[in-house]
């Protein structure tokens, strides 16, 4: 679903919400849209229901949809982004840090010294954006990411010095 002409589509129209049981179809979907393979709703909501779990809805209020969401996990004084997607509609907008900059500030409260991340080496948009908020490359996974036609890319981790 496309916003309407006019609508407004940057963070300024975005409400960070905690993301709850009754929205994990909705993540499910997106995350659908997104990503190959997808996750099911029975491992979104298990990702988001643990005790561990730190995970963040963006909802557009003009027009009022889900324009995204990120989901987190923290363990000790340590964070890991396990998977965030933007609505295509809704990407290249400032919504994803806006999403990255809120699991910041509850990684921060729940006293997280570093947040960690995997991004595929060809994604030229989420590197960009993970360099402008200050993440820096720890490590490599070769081949992690499988592609169409039986390519693989590798995935670098990221980390943030909290």
């Amino acid at each position: 679903m496309s916003p309407p002409a006019g609508a407004r589509t940057g963070p300024e129209n975005i409400s960070l919400l905690w993301a709850s049981p009754e929205r994990v179809e909705e993540i499910a979907a997106l995350h659908a849209r997104l990503f190959n393979p997808p996750w099911d709703e029975q491992s979104i909501s298990e990702l988001i229901e643990h005790p561990a779990a730190a995970a963040l809805i963006a909802q557009a209020r003009d027009p009022t949809e889900m324009a995204g969401f990120v989901i987190g996990q923290l363990a000790a004084d340590e964070a890991e982004i396990l998977s965030i997607g933007v609505a295509p509609e809704w990407q290249r907008k400032g919504i994803a840090r806006t999403m990255v900059e809120g699991l910041v500030r509850a990684a921060k409260r729940a006293e997280v010294n570093r947040l960690f991340l995997e991004v595929a080496e060809d994604n030229e948009a989420a590197l960009g954006l993970y360099k402008a908020l200050d993440f820096s490359a720890v490590g490599r996974r070769k081949g992690y990411y499988a592609r169409p036609g039986g390519t693989h890319v590798d995935a670098v981790i990221l980390a943030l010095s909290l």
